[in-house]
């Protein structure tokens, strides 16, 4: 009983024991949060149930938290969520802002172009086509209708059907076609050859309805206004034909010193562009026999277009040597653009809206290339022919062009976006009844 009564007394002892060191040491300080007795418990017990997204309004917590961070400073801007900070005096210079300016990267905004596919969507095969730069043996058109001229031979395939006929054929085989042209409407097709002969032929009947005859060397280049047909010959002259009268000639520009191989109305049909292989660039008025403007280049001038948008914008491309497309103001005569394109430029097409351009070129690359007007930013580069491409036309609904090359092949691409449908006033085509009159007329 004494041994009991002994084990039942309280140790006095200084030590304290284990679990009152555990407890004195959880309630000063823990694995987080070394000291809390600098903690104010009051922020704690705010009761918020989403403390990312809590309003400005809540005044309790705003006036806690600024007696506690700014001392009850409640001027403060710290936190005004509605005034803007005071601006600096006018006085006040930023000395890193021109350092800051200098080191920050420019951001570069891409723009995004229209997919255009680079493979052909058809291509056929054009035997015994001319690798000659000074030709033109490539037409397309209104009706859907494609020409393409084939040594002596003129084939026409239709777009529609896939079909193929030959339209004509000349007597010798050493009487190359050179030049061919439908006119407006799609019915009639100009012809050029060898022999230094125009003709004028119907695409309906398969018959040739007149020839006219007057130069003295092979006849490359042909434009149509309306009646009146112009052609560039070898023998550096320009001539208009008017088709519905007996005595076809009626007027003769005269200004190159080498053969014509570049030939083009404007769209008004108030001016014509001629190219040739005396490096000059020639702007004809429809009542002049000289120039009234001249640009020269550095090669022979053969891909001339006009741009359907914008009145008096001529763009023009030239032979190896000088390789630049360029941009003409026909009002003044002045380029008010131009690019180096790498090779030479055989041929121009613009798209319907004058937003986009195609080129075609040769060495190295044999390439057609889409272009941004007027930043004349490279869209694309369409490849696959094997050889310089020669000749290009664009199909009446101004989306797809057909390219011709020495490779002997026809590629149809399908390149630009279809026109927005719209009534234009100012549409040169003659309007029916006057085409009525020149079919019935041509003899």
């Amino acid at each position: 009983s004494d041994l009991d009564e002994i084990l039942s007394m309280p140790i006095n002892s200084s030590m304290p024991t284990r679990w009152e060191r555990k407890a004195r040491e959880r309630s000063a300080s823990d694995r987080f949060i070394p000291n809390r007795k600098g903690v104010n418990t009051d922020l704690m017990d705010l009761d918020h149930k989403d403390r990312e997204n809590c309003a400005p309004e809540n005044k309790n917590f705003k006036s806690i938290v600024a007696q506690t961070l700014l001392k009850g400073d409640a001027q403060s801007k710290i936190l005004s969520y509605s005034n803007k900070a005071p601006k600096p005096s006018e006085a006040h210079l930023n000395k890193l802002r021109v350092l800051y300016a200098t080191n920050r990267e420019t951001v570069r905004v891409r723009k995004r172009y229209r997919y255009i596919n680079s493979t052909p969507e058809r291509v056929l095969d054009a035997p015994d086509l001319v690798d000659d730069y000074y030709i033109n043996v490539l037409s397309w058109s209104k009706k859907n209708t494609l020409a393409v001229a084939l040594g002596p031979v003129i084939y026409l395939w239709d777009a529609a059907s896939g079909s193929i006929e030959t339209l004509c054929e000349t007597d010798s085989d050493e009487d190359l076609i050179t030049a061919v042209n439908f006119v407006n409407d799609g019915n009639f097709l100009a012809v050029g050859t060898t022999s230094r002969d125009v003709q004028i032929w119907d695409v309906n009947q398969k018959k040739k309805v007149r020839s006219m005859k007057g130069h003295a060397a092979r006849v490359g280049s042909l434009a149509w206004n309306n009646h009146i047909l112009s052609s560039g010959s070898r023998d550096h002259s320009i001539f208009n034909h008017d088709v519905r009268i007996q005595n076809h000639h009626i007027h003769t520009y005269k200004g190159h010193e080498e053969e014509v191989c570049g030939l083009t109305w404007s769209p008004d049909g108030k001016q014509l562009a001629s190219g040739s292989n005396d490096n000059m660039c020639h702007i004809w008025d429809i009542s002049n026999s000289r120039p009234t403007h001249t640009i020269t280049h550095n090669a022979a001038v053969k891909a001339l277009s006009w741009c359907p948008t914008q009145r008096s914008l001529l763009a023009t491309g030239a032979g190896t040597a000088d390789r630049c497309i360029r941009f003409i103001n026909t009002m003044n005569g002045k380029v008010v653009n131009s690019i180096d394109t790498g090779s030479q430029v055989c041929s121009l097409q613009w798209n319907r809206q004058g937003k986009q351009l195609l080129s075609a070129h040769g060495f190295s690359k044999n390439q057609l290339s889409v272009w941004n007007y007027p930043s004349m930013v490279k869209v694309a580069d369409l490849c696959g022919h094997t050889s310089r491409v020669l000749h290009t036309a664009l199909s009446p609904d101004g989306t797809h062009v057909c390219s011709a090359a020495a490779d002997e092949t026809l590629r149809f691409w399908k390149v630009f976006e279809a026109p927005h449908k719209r009534k234009s006033t100012t549409d040169h085509y003659v309007s029916s009844s006057s085409k009525r009159a020149i079919m019935r007329s041509i003899r």
